[in-house]
This record gives C-alpha cells, structure tokens and sequence, in this order.
C-alpha cells in the first residue's frame, strides 16, 4: 500500500487548505486513515481518523470545529479540511493508513506518507 499526500503550502491565519492523500496498491474500503503532523523540534502527533467502511471521524480538540476529514472511495482518497488555520497548526502533515479500524496511535499504522509541509504565516 503507498500513500502520497498532497496540498500543502504557506497561507495566511484565518485562511484554509485541503490536504488530499492518495491510496493506491490495495482495497482502500479496508483501511483506515489517519491524519498526523510534526512541527519543527516537537513529536509527531495525531490529528484526526477516519474509519473504514462508513465514514466515522474523529479530530483532536485543538483542531475540532476547523479541521474535517473526508473519504472518497470512488478516488481511493482521503482529504482533511483545514479551516481557520492558527500559526501553531504549521506542520508537516502525514497520512497513514491501517487494515481495519482507525487508531489513534501512530505506531498501529503500518503505511504512510512522505508528507506535506503547512506553514501558517503572515
């Protein structure tokens, strides 16, 4: 299974971006996904997930009401929505994917994406 993500780059605070990640190599509708991002001197952490199946999201609080995470089975993609964006949220954004339920934990991930580079700035 590879995963590409795609769709970052630099906007302002308060503007939005939609990060897409691409699955390819095996039946997308068996695997969750899983959004992650790592700024500069700080440890990756989690964003948010969605299920497999029936679409079933969850995002982490410093992110809930800005962030949403889609599927499209049909493109074999996941996209996350990022709206209201904050200069803390400037990352790099990974998607990973895993056979079966979504986890909150990196490490139950067993594919994943080189990355996409936010940068929040003025």
């Amino acid at each position: 299974v590879q995963l590409q993500a795609s769709g970052g780059g630099l906007v302002q605070p308060g503007g939005s971006l939609r990060l897409s990640c691409a699955v390819s190599g095996g039946s997308f509708s068996n695997y969750a996904v899983g959004w992650f991002r790592q700024a500069p001197g700080k440890e990756r952490g989690l964003v948010g997930t969605i299920n497999r199946g029936r679409p079933y999201t969850t995002v982490v609080d410093s992110v809930k009401g800005r962030f949403t995470i889609s599927r499209d089975n049909a493109s074999n993609t996941v996209y996350l929505q990022m709206n209201s964006l904050k200069p803390e949220d400037t990352a790099v954004y990974f998607c990973a994917a895993r056979y079966g339920a979504a986890t909150i934990r990196a490490v139950q991930y067993s594919y994943w994406g080189q990355g996409t580079e936010v940068t929040v700035s003025s």
